[in-house]
């Protein structure tokens, strides 16, 4: 009986995790494309106003940069979410670092947006005092 009940609470702990990582995964391909339509606009700034090749390199890279991403974080969603449903695997620390590498390769990509931002800006107030 014991065996049972420790069994259930395990077994409600691993899907409360999961969960709980699914919720965040969910956050995290929302943020993606966002960023995304936010790509978009800026390359029709760099094309338009500034004109700078480097930017535009610098933009297709990591539009290409967070398609890869977007589509990794999608398939590590599907995968828990049958690991969810029909998974027995004790969520462990190895499952957590997992997910934490997963939101480190993710707020990588953020920085790297707000730096390509920071230099598009940067870019724009020059063109502006022109």
């Amino acid at each position: 009986m014991v065996d049972i009940e420790l069994s259930y609470k395990t077994d409600v702990h691993r899907r409360l995790c999961i969960k709980k990582d699914l919720i965040e995964l969910s956050h995290w391909i929302d943020v993606l494309s966002v960023i995304s339509s936010e790509l978009e606009q800026l390359k029709l700034i760099e094309k338009q106003l500034l004109k700078n090749s480097r930017i535009e390199t610098n933009i297709l890279g990591l539009r290409r940069k967070n398609t890869l991403v977007m589509g990794m974080l999608c398939k590590y969603e599907q995968e828990l979410k049958i690991e969810y449903q029909y998974g027995k695997t004790e969520y462990t620390l190895t499952r957590a670092k997992l997910h934490e590498n997963k939101r480190d390769i993710h707020v990588s990509l953020i920085q790297e947006f707000n730096q390509l931002k920071k230099t598009i800006y940067s870019h724009l107030i020059k063109y502006q005092l022109k």
